[in-house]
């Protein structure tokens, strides 16, 4: 029986083979060493020679990335969530939104497509409902609007019907000077449809038709992330097309028919989280791990959320869409439904977050197998506190920028910073930011404590497989394999 260390086609010189492993398996092992004698295999030499032998190895290839153990460890806590999550989407999945009479406010309104047929030009005094030139003070916005419509030149605009059972109908629109919206010749615009009405109202213009562009920039942002990410950018649009149907046919409809918010929030995140991060990664312990740290960070979210939206009672019921939702519903908890905000937007940048720091601490990991738990986790933490600048300042000014004309509107009104703060409405943006960025900064050590502690534990032979290495390309094992660094 020929020695453990060695190959067993060696030929009569036994080079010694540097192939070790657990499992069964046929391995080619590359063998360093001297040969004893004149032996006729492949590893024979004379003495001082390099040779090829194909030895008997136990390797299956790549270690697993975790132990069985530590598999099961994830399945026993993901499997029951994941279980609760597809109960929780049974118990309260609705049956559509439930049905009411229309307002004829805001978007509860009939609309149809129009097309703008022919604009003239006509003296606004013309049409001018007193025929009288207004006399006020010019220097404020009402009186300069006075004088703009009625010394001003207006548009006559004829705007032809083109869908509904009213196809092909006409009427026309006057524009004046100050509007924000000039119409033109060809443009294709949104009306509202008022059946109640007298019929030469019914119809009015409401809106450009913006679904070409609109369209077409979604057209080039798919082709992009396709011809990027390849089968990942796919996967990824899919993935992005569930997460809105979860959000269209089960939170939405399922919040309106009086369900809690926050628990329709906590289930359809889950199930966003879930479908996404799987898809898009992979089925794998790395994505296990990214899926831990988004839950254990929307929990903390939802507990800040919930205990300083009361604390700073905030209703919810802050503008004209608010107030309406409201009116038409008036049993539905607005508050619950702005917590429910807090933890969907905190969602996608979390996925962002916590994907990122697992990814890393692996990398990490295969870069220096030997590193320890404790050593991972401080070379993932100082990637993390860059990412935690880069997103908390991209959060913070992600929600500025959606409230600039709002924070305009307090500048002209000369607020102090405390009496801005202190307004509902820009409160809500304040706990909405501070709570979400706090959840975000909790997911960089929570998510990278977890990668850390799960891909440094019970790994197959890990010394064994990196001293094999370093023996075999002259590396001293005692300094741990490392590589230079570039």
């Amino acid at each position: 029986m020929p020695h453990p260390g060695y190959a067993p086609d060696a030929g009569a010189g036994h080079v010694p083979s540097q192939a070790t492993g657990h499992g069964h398996g046929h391995g080619h092992a590359s063998v360093t060493g001297a040969g004893h004698g004149s032996g006729h295999g492949p590893g024979a030499g004379d003495g001082h020679g390099h040779g090829h032998s194909h030895g008997h190895s136990h390797s299956h290839g790549p270690a697993a990335p975790v132990s069985r153990h530590l598999r099961k460890v994830i399945a026993a806590i993901l499997i029951p969530f994941t279980a609760a999550v597809v109960v929780g989407l049974v118990v309260l999945w609705p049956g559509g939104a439930p049905p009411h009479k229309r307002t004829g406010v805001g978007f509860d309104q009939q609309t149809q497509q129009a097309t703008v047929t022919k604009v003239v030009e006509l003296s606004c005094k013309s049409v001018n409902a007193s025929g009288e030139t207004p006399t006020g003070d010019t220097s404020t916005a009402e009186g300069n609007s006075a004088q703009q419509e009625a010394n001003g030149t207006c548009h006559k605009a004829t705007i032809r019907v083109d869908t509904g059972k009213d196809k092909g109908r006409t009427f026309t629109a006057i524009v004046q000077p100050d509007q924000a919206r000039q119409l033109h010749q060809g443009e294709k615009v949104v009306t509202a449809y008022e059946p109640s009405a007298p019929k030469d109202l019914q119809y009015s213009v409401t809106d450009v038709n913006r679904r070409f562009p609109m369209g077409l920039l979604a057209g080039i942002f798919a082709l992009a992330v396709v011809v990027v990410g390849r089968l990942r950018g796919v996967m990824a649009l899919v993935a992005l097309a569930i997460s809105f149907m979860v959000l269209n046919f089960f939170i939405l409809p399922a919040v309106l028919q009086g369900s809690n918010p926050l628990l329709v929030a906590v289930v359809g995140s889950s199930a966003i989280m879930l479908i996404a991060l799987y898809m898009c990664h992979g089925l794998s312990a790395r994505t296990s791990v990214a899926v831990l740290g988004t839950l254990l960070s929307l929990a903390l979210i939802g507990i800040l959320g919930s205990a300083f939206i009361g604390w700073a009672a905030l209703t919810g019921n802050t503008d004209d869409s608010t107030g309406l939702i409201h009116g038409l519903y008036p049993k539905l908890d607005m508050s619950g439904l702005l917590l429910a905000g807090v933890i969907i937007g905190s969602l996608g940048v979390l996925d962002d977050v916590t994907v990122t720091q697992t990814s890393a601490v692996w990398e990490l990991h295969d870069a220096n197998p030997t590193m320890g738990w404790r050593g991972l986790y401080r070379a993932g933490i100082r990637i993390g506190r860059d990412h935690i600048a880069s997103v908390v300042n991209t959060l913070v000014l992600a929600y500025a920028g959606a409230a600039l004309p709002l924070l305009l509107l307090f500048s002209i009104a000369q607020s102090d910073v405390g009496t801005v703060a202190n307004s509902e409405l820009v409160a809500e943006e304040i706990v909405r930011t501070l709570v979400g960025s706090i959840g975000l900064v909790a997911s960089v050590p929570v998510t990278t404590l977890l990668a850390a502690l799960v891909v440094s534990a019970d790994r197959p032979g890990p010394q064994t497989d990196t001293a094999t290495a370093g023996a075999v390309n002259g590396v001293n094992p005692s300094r741990g394999g490392r590589r230079r660094k570039r």
